[in-house]
């Protein structure tokens, strides 16, 4: 396959692609050839664009030739194959890297000034290029993403060499490659017009993408917030949507808070079918060392009915409907709130929870709940199935095929943010307020 030109490679890769739109994307172009092919893919999928700064590590008197290469936040590659193939020093490799990391500095400044990179946590970052070679800039760019939490990424190139998989190793979740010849060479050999793309350009690219996605970046509400609990105060995330019809109360499991990935992932998902999310601690740091307390399913679950009262007296919540999403211990401490009068959720969901937990209190809760369970996660399907025969409500088990118990797998976090917006806007209606 070969392409006239890097906007004709971005169109094709976009359309390739297209599975991908209406998710909670953040798409990332690799510089300087790889952004005109990012914005292509950008306003194929309607996602945000931006770059991702990362510099090429070149062979000394073969430029070309990568032998690592450099990134934001300290990211650093190095090709242990090519440094040993070339007999270059660390000497050598010790100036070529001195000299990339100023450079690093200038663009990023010339780029997008003092404005700080989008955020990717929580959401899928697909990193792109005009192509992958040796891989280094790829895995740097993917290692960037999933430091900054990103909870999915996607590494999309219009060509690549075949063993590029192996070249990759496992940085990113998923691979798009349009086309792996076996004549392989050197990218641009598969672009009938491979010039190189000018710092102006990028930013054209930067600033045309801005303008275009700035309409949808609005919420009517989107703050820190502290909520108050008995004699403690807890921090989190309220987030309403423009035409908000519920809000979705998130209560975190072991180990976990208002910054998870996972669950910013479900929450991003919720705030585009109109649903509004609170994310809150239910233990403060000091208390969460206390590895007894995350097994505490009354304190947490009464935390959840603090924060259930906090909210219904909020002006910007008022009178819309309330949901729990309960994950690990988190998810018997929604169904143990649930169960009191005082709480009225419209519809609770568990993800890979332990509702078994929230043991006699189960057959009281009356709001529909939805269990959702990885197949592979064989220990919990079974807690979930007996905690399930004690629901006296309506209820369903959805297994998510091949997940494990934090839905790493591929696809698999997407269909739990399918399986919960649909469960909660099918509840939330205001027939069921």
């Amino acid at each position: 396959m070969h392409f006239g030109n890097r906007l004709e490679a971005g169109r094709r890769l976009g359309a390739r692609l297209e599975y991908l739109r209406g998710q909670d994307l953040v798409v990332l172009g690799l510089p300087r050839g790889g952004v005109p092919v990012a914005a292509e893919v950008a306003a194929a999928l309607d996602a945000p664009l931006d770059v991702c700064l990362v510099r090429k590590l070149g062979v000394p008197r073969q430029p070309e030739l990568g032998m690592g290469a450099i990134g934001e936040d300290g990211v650093r590659v190095i090709n242990e194959e090519v440094l040993h193939g070339t007999g270059v020093s660390a000497r050598d490799l010790a100036r070529v890297e001195e000299h990339e990391r100023r450079v690093l500095a200038d663009r990023g400044a010339r780029y997008r000034g003092a404005a700080p990179p989008l955020s990717v946590a929580g959401r899928t970052a697909v990193v792109v290029d005009d192509g992958v070679a040796t891989g280094s800039t790829a895995r740097a760019a993917c290692r960037i993403a999933r430091a900054r939490g990103a909870a999915r990424i996607v590494l999309a190139v219009p060509v690549a060499p075949r063993e590029f998989a192996r070249r990759l190793g496992g940085e990113a979740d998923e691979l798009v490659c349009l086309d792996t010849p076996w004549d392989f060479a050197a990218v641009g050999q598969f672009y009938a017009d491979f010039t190189q793309v000018e710092d102006e350009e990028v930013t054209a690219c930067l600033r045309q993408a801005a303008r275009r996605h700035r309409h949808t970046a609005g919420t009517a509400a989107d703050r820190e917030v502290t909520v108050p609990a008995g004699t403690v105060r807890l921090g989190g995330r309220l987030t309403l949507p423009e035409g908000v019809t519920g809000v979705v109360v998130f209560a975190h499991g072991s180990g976990s808070g208002r910054h998870s990935p996972r669950n910013r992932y479900v929450a991003a998902g919720l705030h585009r079918a109109g649903l509004g999310t609170l994310l809150f601690d239910l233990l403060t740091d000091e208390e969460e060392a206390d590895r007894g307390n995350v097994f505490d399913i009354a304190l947490l679950a009464g935390r959840l009915l603090d924060a259930t009262r906090w909210l219904r007296e909020e002006p910007d919540a008022e009178g819309l409907a309330l949901g729990y999403f309960g994950a690990s211990t988190g998810a018997a401490a929604a169904l143990w709130a649930a169960a009191d009068p005082a709480a009225r959720p419209a519809a609770v969901v568990s993800r890979g929870g332990r509702p078994d937990l929230a043991g006699p209190r189960l057959p009281a809760v009356t709001a529909p709940t939805l269990l959702i369970v990885g197949g592979a996660d064989t220990q919990v399907l079974g807690l979930n199935r007996d905690a399930q025969a004690r629901l006296r409500c309506e209820n369903r088990l959805a297994v998510v095929p091949g997940a494990t118990h934090l839905f790493e797998e591929p696809g698999t976090l997407e269909r739990v943010t399918a399986l919960a917006r649909d469960w909660f806007t099918d509840h939330m209606a205001p027939a069921h307020v």
